[in-house]
């Protein structure tokens, strides 16, 4: 790459809705140096509301919707790439199941090192029975890969007999996160001595939200000081309303759909809780830790990886009476919230995005020849 010339890169996923695959690529777009990146975005999908596009605009940073429809979209190929051929990208950026489409948009068009990144568990991240042949066919054709966590790394190692090229940790706006005092409580309808448990999940059997509604009802059902706020939208959502609603608790399991204040909001919860089956490195666990709240969460890989005996407590997935007593016993120890918040808050201080913009952009320029 000669000196001065910017290294073109194509964040291209599914779509620009509001979730932690999505946050990465739009992250590292707003994020890498201008003065040696430059980057454009690709959102299969048209335009939901609530997405990150209003971001990416205000940052001047251009977005390509490419009208995909629900299933196999083979317009998509050749929509992609004439993206491609446009922009010239010498780094495609992949994300989630769009590799289907961004290999064969590589063979239209000749141009750009494809680096994929693993978000998930790979057993999960697959999508369909296509999913582990398209990634291997990946491989075979050069494509870098890059795990989101050492967990990721080794179920990919597992189930391909590889490692993935390297491993960047997500990262978030630790300063956006701070613990705080400040008026979002009031502001939203509750009292100085009202306890909130938030949740930051899209309400998908990934999330299990079930688990976590039943888990709290058990729990602190019978305080009523106490509420469980539900961040987040997604299939389950009318399920989930439906099952607060049965068991008495509409008034205090709180949905509030997605949600653009999170960082005022966290700062002012007693403790975060997610029921996940499976994770890559949710980076709404991050954000918690980084907001100076325990964490309650099921004892899945990417989870475990961030929440230690010290930052949190941990119980199996699945199952809805160890997160009910986790909850409990952290509602009546004050003084253990504090002590496992503040140590989350120290422990989310490795995951600034500053330190994964700077390793993708360390990989985008050893693949294009430039100086690291």
């Amino acid at each position: 790459m000669a000196e001065g010339v910017k290294i073109r890169v194509l964040e291209v996923l599914a779509s620009l809705r509001r979730a932690g695959a999505e946050r990465v690529a739009v992250s590292l777009a707003a994020g890498l140096d201008p003065a040696r990146f430059n980057c454009e975005v690709v959102s299969l999908f048209d335009a939901f509301s609530g997405g990150f596009e209003p971001l990416l605009e205000a940052d001047g940073i251009r977005v390509h919707h490419l009208g995909k429809r629900p299933g196999l979209d083979p317009r998509i190929f050749a929509r992609l790439a004439s993206v491609i051929r446009s922009f010239r990208p010498e780094i495609v950026h992949t994300h989630s199941y769009v590799l289907r489409y961004a290999l064969p948009a590589r063979l239209l068009t000749g141009g750009g090192r494809i680096v994929h990144t693993i978000h998930n568990q790979a057993q999960q991240e697959t999508g369909d029975a296509w999913g582990p042949w398209i990634q291997r066919a990946a491989n075979s054709a050069g494509v870098r890969t890059v795990a989101v966590s050492f967990s990721v790394a080794q179920s990919y190692r597992e189930l391909y007999r590889r490692p993935p090229d390297t491993v960047i940790c997500n990262g978030i706006d630790l300063d956006r996160f701070r613990p705080s005092v400040g008026t979002w409580k009031s502001a939203n309808g509750f009292s100085s001595t009202d306890h909130l448990v938030v949740s930051v999940a899209r309400l998908e059997p990934q999330k299990n939200p079930m688990a976590l509604i039943g888990a709290f009802t058990t729990a602190l059902g019978g305080d009523p000081a106490w509420h469980l706020l539900m961040v987040g939208d997604g299939s389950l959502r009318s399920e989930a309303e439906a099952r607060a609603q049965a068991l008495g608790m509409e008034r205090r399991i709180h949905f509030l759909g997605v949600r653009f204040d999170v960082d005022a909001l966290l700062p002012e919860c007693d403790i975060f809780a997610m029921a996940s089956q499976w994770e890559g490195m949710p980076m709404a666990i991050i954000e918690a830790m980084a907001a100076g709240l325990p964490v309650v969460g099921t004892e899945v890989d990417g989870v475990a990886e961030l929440v230690t005996h010290n930052t949190g407590l941990l119980v199996p997935a699945g199952e809805t009476s160890p997160m009910a007593e986790a909850l409990a016993t952290l509602a009546r120890d004050p003084r253990m919230r504090y002590e496992l918040g503040r140590a989350a808050r120290e422990d989310a201080l490795a995951f600034g995005v500053d330190r994964m913009v700077d390793g993708y952009a360390r990989l985008f320029t050893s693949l294009t020849g430039g100086d690291v």
